[in-house]
C-alpha cells in the first residue's frame, strides 16, 4: 500500500531527526521501514558503544532501527585511558581492560574498575608491605604519628597515598586530643579502623570509615596499603614539644621521625632559646637513634646481654680477670654513649654531650629545662621495635 504525501511529510521530518548528527565518536546508521518498504540508510558519529535497539511506531506501522558500532579510534582511545588513570590511578594495563570490556564507556569502566578494585586489594591484603610513609599532626597539646605502609616507595610518592596519611594522623590527633593521657601512647590500627571521616580529594571523596579508605586507596595503587598504628606524646605543661620529619616531600610526611618534649621548671620563664635547642634535639634523636633517655633507663636484660658480650670479647683476649673487668667496664661506657640519650655527643656541636647542653641552657633561660619524652619512629622499625618492650617499660626508653 503505498502512502500519501501527507503522510510522507511527517515521516521525513521525523526521518531527518533520527539522522541528525550526535557528536560523539562511533558509528551508527537509521534505517526506516514502512510495510516491508525500505526507505534509506544514514550513517552518523555516537558516543556510546550501545550495539542497537528499535522501536516500532505502531500507528503508522514504521518501524525505525538505529545500528551502532563499538569502534573506536586509536586518539579517542588513548584519551579515555588517559581520562580514566586521572579519575582512579589505577594500573593502566587495568584500565585499558576496564574500558575494552564495557565497550570504552567510561563511567561503567570506572564502576567495574571500582568494584574489582575491592576485590585485587583484599587479594593483595596478605602481601607484605614494608614501604610507605610516616605522617605527623601536632597541636599546643600533644603530637600524633603515625605510619601508612604500602609495598613499594613509588606508591609512598603518590599524591592519594600522601593525602591518606596526612587526613589519618590529622584524625588521629583529634581522636587522641579528646583523651586526657599524658606522656607518650600507642595506639593500634585497630583503634582508627571504624573511625568515620570525611574526604576531600578528587580521587578520594565523602564520608567513610578509615578501613574502607585504605581498601579504596589500595585498588587505585595496585598494592597492599595497611594501617601500621601509631604514638601520641603530651606537650609539657610548661615547655615545647619539638618534632623533626627526615626524608619529608611534604610538610607533615616523611620517613623517620623525631620528637621529644623539654620540661622548663619556671613558668614564667622565656620559651625561646628551649624552642631553637628543641628542635635541634629532635633532629639529634633521628640521626643518632638513642635507645634510652638516661643511664638509669637501661633495661636489666639490654645491660646484661651487652655486658655478657663484652666480657667474651675481652676473654678472648687472654688477659687477667681484673683487666678483663677493667675492659668490659670501659666498654660499657662507650654502649652508654651510643644508646642513651643523654649521654651521647650532641650532632650540632660534638664537644659537648646532651647532657652538657641542657645544663647551658638551664643556665641561659635562668630555670631548670629537662627532656620529659622522646620518641624515634622509623618507617617499617619503629612499630616492631616496640612489640618487643615490656609494657610496664616508658615507651620513650624504646622508640
Amino acid at each position: 500500500m503505498g502512502m500519501t504525501r501527507g503522510m510522507m511529510r511527517p515521516l521525513e521530518i521525523l526521518y531527518k531527526r533520527l539522522s541528525s548528527p550526535v557528536k560523539c565518536g562511533h558509528a551508527y546508521s537509521t534505517t526506516i521501514v514502512h510495510e516491508g518498504t525500505l526507505f534509506t540508510m544514514f550513517t552518523e558519529n555516537s558516543a556510546l558503544g550501545i550495539s542497537n535497539y528499535s522501536k516500532p511506531i505502531n500507528v503508522f506501522g514504521i518501524h525505525f532501527t538505529r545500528n551502532y558500532s563499538s569502534e573506536v579510534s586509536t586518539s579517542e582511545q588513548m584519551n579515555l585511558i588517559k581520562q580514566l588513570r586521572e579519575r582512579t590511578s589505577a594500573p593502566i594495563k587495568e584500565v585499558k581492560s576496564a574500558l575494552v570490556a564495557c565497550n570504552w564507556d567510561i563511567e561503567a569502566a570506572q564502576k567495574e574498575l571500582r568494584k574489582k578494585g575491592v576485590v585485587l586489594a583484599s587479594k593483595k591484603s596478605s602481601r607484605t608491605a614494608a614501604e610507605g610513609l610516616l605522617a605527623l599532626a601536632q597541636n599546643h597539646n600533644k603530637a600524633v604519628v603515625l605510619e601508612l605502609n604500602c609495598e613499594t616507595d613509588f606508591v609512598a610518592r603518590n599524591d592519594i597515598f600522601q593525602y591518606l596519611a596526612l587526613s589519618l594522623a590529622n584524625s588521629a590527633l583529634l581522636r587522641e586530643g579528646s583523651t586526657q593521657a599524658s606522656g607518650t601512647i600507642r595506639f593500634s590500627p585497630e583503634c582508627l579502623e571504624d573511625l568515620k571521616m570525611s574526604f576531600d580529594h578528587p580521587k578520594l571523596t565523602g564520608e567513610k570509615n578509615v578501613q574502607n579508605a585504605i581498601t579504596e586507596v589500595a585498588a587505585m595503587m595496585g598494592e597492599n596499603v595497611k594501617l601500621g598504628g601509631g604514638f601520641a606524646i603530651s606537650a609539657p605543661s610548661h615547655g615545647v614539644l619539638s618534632t623533626y620529619l627526615h626524608t619529608s616531600p611534604q610538610p607533615g610526611i616523611g620517613r623517620i621521625a623525631g620528637i621529644l618534649s623539654l620540661e622548663v621548671e619556671d613558668k614564667d620563664a622565656s620559651l625561646d632559646a628551649v624552642q631553637r635547642v628543641g628542635s635541634e634535639l629532635a633532629m639529634h634523636v633521628v640521626a643518632a637513634k638513642p635507645l634510652f633517655l638516661s643511664k638509669e633507663a637501661v633495661t636489666s636484660d639490654a645491660l646484661g646481654n651487652e655486658r655478657d658480650i663484652l666480657r667474651s670479647q675481652a676473654e678472648s683476649t687472654g688477659k687477667s680477670q681484673m683487666a678483663i673487668d677493667k675492659m668490659v667496664e670501659g666498654r660499657l661506657r662507650k654502649y652508654f654513649e651510643e644508646v642513651v640519650l643523654m649521654e651521647q655527643k650532641f650532632i650540632v656541636n660534638d664537644t659537648v654531650n646532651i647532657k652538657t647542653l641542657l645544663d647551658n641552657l638551664s643556665k641561659e633561660v635562668g630555670s631548670t629545662v629537662k627532656i620529659g619524652n622522646f620518641l624515634r619512629v622509623e618507617v617499617g622499625e619503629g612499630l616492631k621495635r616496640l612489640e618487643d618492650v615490656s609494657g610496664s617499660e616508658p615507651l620513650s626508653q624504646a622508640a
